[in-house]
């Protein structure tokens, strides 16, 4: 209202300067998943805005549209992206405070519905406030699954370039063990590492940059203790 721009193009300029930040501080593969998600979200915003709404009643609203919202958001953040700038920072508080996703995002917004209580009204603000809580409630939800341990194994002549990139790019220490082909009787070096399921795609492309025959293998671990192994809210 304040600039005439159709909302999803606002939306679009609003995350660019965030959209930097993200590709600065989290890495190339993460930029374009949000850039891909901005982009829909901004297209799908654009083209339901004058859609009828599916309810009038305010409450109904706010629940539901919670509850979408915080699997949206769940699932664009579990698979390495996100939808706007709260989200890349929350991304980036969570990597060094404890403090989940949902968490940080929850914060940021009780600050925008304080200013839009002032402006819209304080029902409206209450609503939203309830369909945050909510929202925040789901991300966590939709993300705790994908907080699991996994251990990775890979056997690659370039091991000790693919160790320290995933130290130095992932953060995680890796164990170089010795390995015997049974067919071919070669020695071989094999790296182990453990990651959340969260790393899991950036792992893969880390391998991917420095030798694309690499072997891989990945499985599910129950529970991790000891060393320095540390859950993180993203890869």
């Amino acid at each position: 209202h304040l600039f005439d721009i159709p909302l999803g193009i606002l939306l679009t300029l609003l995350n660019l300067p965030f959209l930097l930040i993200g590709y600065k501080q989290i890495g190339k593969t993460f930029a374009l998943s949000t850039l891909y998600a901005i982009v829909l979200m901004s297209i799908g915003t654009s083209m339901l805005h004058h859609v009828n709404a599916f309810t009038v009643e305010p409450m109904l609203a706010a629940v539901f549209g919670g509850i979408i919202l915080g699997v949206g958001v769940g699932l664009v953040v579990r698979f390495g992206g996100s939808l706007d700038g709260t989200e890349i920072v929350a991304i980036l508080v969570a990597k060094k405070l404890p403090f989940s996703v949902g968490e940080v995002v929850m914060f940021f917004n009780l600050f925008i519905l304080s200013g839009a209580g002032f402006v819209f009204g304080w029902n409206n603000a209450m609503f939203s406030l309830i369909a945050y809580y909510i929202a925040f409630k789901v991300i966590d939800i939709t993300l705790e699954g994908l907080d699991q341990s996994k251990s990775v194994w890979i056997i690659s002549d370039k091991f000790r370039d693919i160790g320290e990139a995933l130290t130095e790019r992932l953060g995680r220490g890796v164990t170089y063990l010795d390995g015997e082909g049974g067919f071919s009787g070669e020695n071989k070096k094999v790296i182990f590492v453990v990651i959340t399921r969260l790393e899991e795609a950036k792992l893969k492309s880390i391998v991917e940059d420095w030798d694309s025959d690499a072997f891989i293998a990945i499985g599910n671990i129950h529970d991790v203790k000891g060393g320095r192994f540390k859950k993180k809210a993203i890869h």
